[in-house]
């Protein structure tokens, strides 16, 4: 899940940057700091936005720098067990699928994928059903179902799972292809009832 998430730091203002604006300054301080990296209470950390500096701050003895409190926003992309999302495959490998969920890479592990024998060709980029004949490739769009989550810290990448064997999971077109038959189904029985 997205969301914007309200924190408080103190930045170290060097004496290089006396003379920039002390927002910008911040704003770059706070980028480098946060930006890119993870947290484990708020998830992946996107995007720094809205800085609040003081503008006093305090010196302490020994270092030239200044040092200010610091409000700020950051967009934060946090995955929660059991929530459904939507994202595209962007690796195949041997035991399953990689899939891109927000700024992270899902593992969608081929007993995840469905109740049917899978053959994984890694060279071509494909995972093929023997008996359905459906198949998941590189770039296709797949919803699915967070099972595991695991976060790292700092720099560290955290660890997805995701499935998609319930229904109405999977790729986008075997999605559409439920959907028609259940529609199907339906118009069958209202048949049905009124012939019956």
């Amino acid at each position: 899940m997205f969301q914007i998430v309200e924190l408080e730091d103190v930045v170290r203002v060097p004496p290089e940057k006396f003379g920039s604006p002390l927002n910008e300054v911040a704003l770059e301080l706070l980028k480098t700091r946060y930006e890119s990296t993870i947290n484990p209470e708020h998830g992946y950390m996107i995007l720094v936005i809205d800085v609040k500096i003081d503008q006093v701050g305090k010196i302490i003895p020994g270092d030239g720098a200044t040092y200010h409190k610091v409000r700020f926003q950051v967009l934060s992309f946090y995955p929660k067990k059991q929530e459904i999302v939507e994202g595209e495959v962007v690796e195949i490998t041997d035991f399953g699928a990689f899939v891109r969920i927000g700024p992270a890479d899902a593992l969608l592990h081929l007993s995840q994928i469905m109740d049917d024998y899978l053959t994984s060709d890694v060279k071509s980029g494909v995972i093929t059903a023997s008996q359905t004949k459906r198949s998941l490739k590189v770039g296709s769009r797949v919803r699915v179902r967070i099972n595991a989550v695991s976060l790292g810290h700092g720099m560290a990448m955290g660890k997805i799972g995701v499935t998609c064997r319930q229904p109405f999971l999977g790729a986008i077109e075997w999605i559409e292809e439920e959907i028609k038959k259940a529609e199907k189904q339906t118009k069958a029985e209202e048949r049905a009832k009124v012939q019956g």
